[in-house]
């Protein structure tokens, strides 16, 4: 057995394969807390996330009365007037795409492959393209022997909607996303980069199926363990190559109409603050990430889920700016809400969760389905399933707060939970390598002890004691755990028994946990050309949204358990949005 060079170990299934004790000798291999520029390195802020574009600023506030949303508060704002006199330049293209992230870059590529002279312009320097995209009937799964049926995982993202969704815009993904990895995998090829599915069969009988639909890319790395290469380089320079112009730190401030029809966007360029307009014949394009990082939105439109998080992600740009400016130029807004978020963050002892600023960190091993209990001391639920249960769940107990709990086989439970997704820390059944692996995820924990968000102690009343829980309680929910653990059944809550684990062998360790929120997922309304439409379902001439920014694909919750289905869904509408543009 070998290790690569990100130190991943090959385990297989639910049992350990190898020489775990070579395994466990390296968890030095990343010790102390990681800044968000090390996790970066690690490929792991980008691996997991649904995709974000990066361009346009706020528009100042006001309170709006906005027909298309069910909250009237200051979070959208006024259109901004801009006079004519103060415009220093015009600029002509065809194309014009707003944000040069996962789905910009993608739609830039498509437009620009189709014939279309395209412009992409860009809050900042520049974008990022997400790790793992979610297919089916890619050649990589058809080489793994992996079938998905269309009919069947629209059915289960349709189930995880509650049905508040457009199925029409599933069968836009199920049918078109395998030849979008494909096309991504020959510009990967073309740079000596390898993309992996990640294929893992299930071993034992679980209570949520897990569909492989995740791609990954491999990304060469220096002897830091930084990454070289990035799929933004990659498919920067391939646009380039046919022609695709970029601007940087050239934020969007509103789009322009002609009549009914969008025909550009005012931008202002950031070094100078010169107002300039962009006129694009065939249309604009928006992918601005969401709104995730501008929390009075959040907290207007999704107060119930602001309340379970503790931090948020570092996605940047995903400011609401794009679906602000759509709004204003006549566009419906879902009225279902919804986030991705998961279950790692680790919190201050005693601090329940209040929002995104409570104070957390980064917490990767949260979604692994050790013990959690309430700030009681007291199990209230099964802790295997979708990233964002355990939160929701946890909104139920006193202070919202839940806590995680584990023991010193921490290394052997977490093999044999066998989590798929980012959530894995070793490689797939295919080689496929995880995003952040065992030794290193261990060397995180070490960070968080010496922070002081990680309690260790040797007895269970100590932990008890560290993490501000009543000892008898906490103290009597051990040990029924534990004889639960020994029974191989979970008579009170139903986890799936190979999830388990007993908390018997010092060290033990405790953290206060909470949600953090990768990305929103409520948008724009649709069509399945990628067309804004208004509040009367009809299209918006000019105008197309994609990624975060559009809607009519997710409610109440993130489909997880479909590696990569979020930027999966980013990269194929911007590629069938880039092909219906040109063509226009």
């Amino acid at each position: 057995m070998t290790y690569d060079n990100r130190d991943r170990k090959g385990v297989s299934g639910s049992k350990l394969t190898g020489d775990m004790e070579s395994l466990l000798s390296r968890r030095g291999f990343l010790t102390g807390a990681l800044s968000a520029s090390a996790l970066t390195a690690l490929g792991t802020l980008a691996a997991c996330a649904p995709s974000s574009g990066d361009a346009d600023t706020p528009a100042g506030g006001g309170v709006a009365d906005n027909p298309s949303s069910d909250v009237a508060t200051d979070w959208l704002g006024a259109e901004p007037q801009i006079d004519a006199a103060s415009i220093t330049e015009t600029v002509e293209t065809e194309v014009l795409v707003v944000g040069g992230g996962t789905g910009g870059l993608f739609v830039a590529c498509s437009a620009a492959e189709n014939g279309a002279k395209v412009l992409v312009i860009d809050k900042y320097v520049s974008g990022g393209i997400r790790n793992d995209l979610g297919a089916i009937n890619s050649r990589y799964q058809q080489e793994t022997g992996t079938v998905i049926d269309a009919q069947e995982i629209v059915r289960e993202a349709y189930h995880y909607a509650s049905g508040y969704i457009v199925p029409d815009l599933q069968y836009v993904w199920a049918r078109e996303s395998g030849e979008t990895i494909d096309w991504y995998g020959d510009r990967l090829a073309e740079r000596d980069v390898k993309l992996w599915q990640e294929y893992t069969v299930e071993k034992d009988q679980v209570n949520y199926k897990h569909y492989p639909t995740g791609h990954s890319p491999e990304w060469p790395r220096n002897e830091q363990g930084e990454e070289t290469l990035n799929g933004a380089t990659v498919l920067t320079d391939y646009a380039s190559g046919l022609g695709v112009e970029f601007r940087y730190n050239t934020p969007m401030i509103k789009l322009v109409k002609t009549g009914e029809v969008v025909s550009g966007v005012i931008a202002q360029a950031s070094d100078t603050g010169d107002y300039l307009q962009i006129n694009a014949s065939k249309g604009v394009i928006v992918c601005t990430g969401g709104y995730a990082e501008n929390f009075e939105m959040l907290k207007a439109l999704q107060p119930a889920q602001y309340d379970q998080l503790g931090w948020a992600s570092f996605i940047p740009g995903a400011t609401g700016d794009g679906i602000r400016a759509c709004i204003w130029a006549g566009a419906a807004f879902d009225r279902e809400r919804s986030t991705c978020s998961f279950d790692r963050c680790a919190l201050p002892v005693g601090t329940p969760p209040t929002g995104p600023d409570s104070g957390g960190t980064f917490f990767w091993m949260g979604e692994q389905p050790f013990l959690k209990v309430n700030s009681k001391g007291e199990r209230f639920t099964n802790e295997s399933g979708v990233y964002d249960f355990i939160a929701h769940a946890a909104s139920k107990q006193p202070d919202g707060a839940y806590i995680t709990v584990w023991d010193a086989n921490v290394e052997q439970d977490v093999v044999r939970f066998d989590m798929h997704g980012c959530s894995r820390t070793f490689n797939n059944d295919n080689g496929a390598p995880p995003d952040i692996p065992l030794p290193a995820v261990l060397g995180m924990n070490e960070g968080l002890i010496e922070q002081g968000f990680i309690q260790k102690a040797d007895t269970i009343e100590e932990l008890a004691n560290k993490l501000k829980l009543p000892v008898e309680t906490f103290t009597q929910t051990i040990a029924r755990y534990n004889e639960l653990y020994d029974a191989g059944v979970d008579e009170d809550y139903g986890k799936e028994a190979f999830r388990l684990s007993a908390v018997r062998t010092a060290p033990f360790y405790g953290v206060w946990t909470a949600a953090y929120i990768l990305s929103t997922l409520d948008g724009i309304s649709i069509n399945t050309d990628m067309q804004a439409l208004n509040s009367a379902g009809e299209p918006i001439e000019g105008l197309y949204v994609v990624g975060n920014d559009s809607g009519g694909y997710y409610a109440n919750t993130y489909f997880n358990l479909s590696t990569g289905h979020a930027c999966g869904r980013t990269v194929t509408f911007g590629r069938h949005a880039g092909r219906v543009v040109a063509a226009r």
